[in-house]
């Protein structure tokens, strides 16, 4: 049940569509995306305080429109009148997303899932977390998680995670619009050195769907 204070609390949101998940567990799963603005990192090829370094940030998340949880809801659910999965992403979502919007969206229906970089707290609610680490283990909040995947240049290597999760996946990082072929072979040869974890790509690139 929405409280007044749950109307009155305002969260401001890049984008919300209705797509499929491209990557990890839930591949090819159609999913309501809320992108939320805003983000406490800078993702770049050159490693920093900012950044792991290794890939470009590819989404623009610096614009957006505020919005109070039942404008989110009601979109997420116009856009999607049958689908059951929510995915929050950004950005950094967990700087915005809490315990009143996650109430909210599953009163509308929704099973909510999180995409987040590791720097932050992980609010009660939650029914899928997928962590994808952007920042020194010793600094990754989250200690378990569903889904851990690791997004590796040429040359980069598995760190040990800090986090423990149900699934493990390496994701080659992306050249433009498609994956770089130096990378596909590096992480291919990491998965063979590490078989317990999994290629995963980015599907929604690679078949040019948003």
């Amino acid at each position: 049940m929405l409280t007044a204070e749950t109307c009155l609390k305002h969260y401001r949101i890049n984008e919300i569509f209705y797509s499929i998940q491209g990557e990890g567990f839930h591949a090819g799963r159609a999913a309501i995306f809320v992108r939320f603005t805003g983000c406490n990192l800078r993702c770049a090829m050159a490693e920093g305080l900012l950044s792991p370094g290794g890939f470009n940030c590819d989404t623009e998340f610096t614009s957006g429109r505020t919005m109070i949880a039942s404008e989110i809801a009601d979109e997420a659910r116009r856009l999607a009148p049958d689908c059951n999965w929510l995915i929050a992403t950004g950005g950094e979502p967990l700087l915005q997303l809490d315990a009143m919007l996650i109430g909210a969206l599953h009163a509308s229906g929704f099973k909510v899932a999180v995409e987040t970089n590791g720097t932050q707290s992980i609010p009660d609610g939650i029914d899928w977390i997928t962590l994808s680490p952007k920042v020194a283990e010793h600094a990754v909040v989250p200690a378990k998680v569903d889904e851990l995947k690791y997004v590796r240049g040429t040359g980069q290597a598995i760190p040990k995670p800090a986090a423990l999760a149900d699934h493990y996946y390496i994701s080659p990082a992306f050249d433009g619009d498609r994956p770089d072929p130096a990378a596909i072979t590096h992480c291919v040869r990491l998965i063979k050195e590490n078989p317990s974890w999994r290629l995963t790509l980015q599907l929604h690139k690679l078949l040019m769907v948003r």
